[in-house]
């Protein structure tokens, strides 16, 4: 009876150890996003003025658009998973923080891009060809963020969305 009592604790042992790995690993899985880059209205000339931040904008008037297959996700590993869904435009995917909100980002008129050597990007997938994918993992802090393409003229166009990160 005592040998028997000892091999099922030797089980117990090893299946709550087989349980402890899991579940740490499953405490560390990357939360995975799936992003679109989309030409929203591919014949209409392209939108000007849309940047975050800039106060009474109309965002029915974005003629290109960041798909996100969720808007949050658990401070951590994040893996956006980012595909160009154009038939003739380069797109990219920038992860920039928001450092304080509805404060417009650093924009430069003259080129129709941000910025970037004034923004921190926690990391890009950067020039898409039409069709094309790419993947990107960052560990993000709890905050605001914004997903965008820095393409020039892009991201007024509208080319942004938020994403938040959670606690």
């Amino acid at each position: 009876m005592r040998l028997h009592g000892r091999r099922i604790l030797a089980l117990a042992a090893l299946i709550g150890l087989a349980v402890g790995v899991h579940s740490a690993t499953a405490a560390t899985a990357a939360t995975t996003v799936t992003v679109q880059l989309v030409d929203k209205v591919p014949d209409a000339p392209m939108a000007t003025g849309l940047t975050y931040g800039t106060p009474g904008i109309d965002l029915t008037k974005v003629t290109q658009v960041i798909k996100a297959s969720r808007t949050s996700a658990p401070a951590g590993n994040v893996t956006f998973n980012v595909t160009n869904t154009s038939t003739d435009m380069v797109h990219e995917m920038l992860v920039v923080p928001v450092p304080v909100a509805n404060k417009p980002l650093p924009y430069l008129a003259d080129k129709f891009v941000l910025d970037e050597s004034k923004i921190k990007s926690e990391g890009e997938v950067s020039e898409l060809d039409p069709g094309k994918s790419g993947t990107l993992t960052v560990n993000l802090q709890p905050g605001t963020y914004l997903l965008l393409c820095n393409q020039p003229g892009h991201y007024a166009a509208g080319m942004w969305t938020l994403f938040t990160v959670i606690q």
